[in-house]
């Protein structure tokens, strides 16, 4: 009787590598996903506060009469404290509001923190003030 050779499957070996490969594409990518999403935690942050920041120029850009002061609160996603990405800050910066024939461009006061808050606030002008506008974090 002739003896049957079964080699089908893997060595213990050959698993092993296996096993040591996904270990180090693993270990390489969760620190990049782990940065990619606070990227996008502070991309979502940027546009909130773009989109309170329109709406309080529009605002402004549209009282009649009743110049007061207009403030709108935006509650921060990121996790880390400060801008990890580079020019975030000057994407905040805006185009200001043209108020009266004088540009205003907003004030950044602060840096962003975890689970803090945003607050933009208009400010009409009085007398010799211009008016003002403050991106203003807590």
């Amino acid at each position: 009787m002739k003896k049957i050779n079964n080699k089908k499957g893997f060595t213990l070996a050959e698993l092993l590598i296996v096993v040591a490969i996904i270990a180090v594409l693993v270990a390489i990518a969760i620190p990049v996903f782990t940065s990619q999403l606070e990227k996008a935690r502070e991309a979502t942050d940027a546009a909130n506060i773009r989109s309170a920041y329109a709406e309080v120029v529009a605002e402004a850009l549209t009282q009649s009469g009743e110049e007061e002061e207009i403030t709108r609160t935006v509650e921060l996603k990121q996790q880390q404290d400060g801008w990890q990405t580079e020019g975030q800050e000057a994407n905040l910066a805006g185009t200001g509001l043209i108020s009266g024939g004088d540009h205003v461009d907003p004030t950044i006061n602060g840096t962003p923190s975890a689970g803090g808050t945003a607050t933009i606030t208009y400010t009409p002008a009085e007398g010799d003030t211009d008016a003002t506008i403050v991106i203003a974090f807590e």
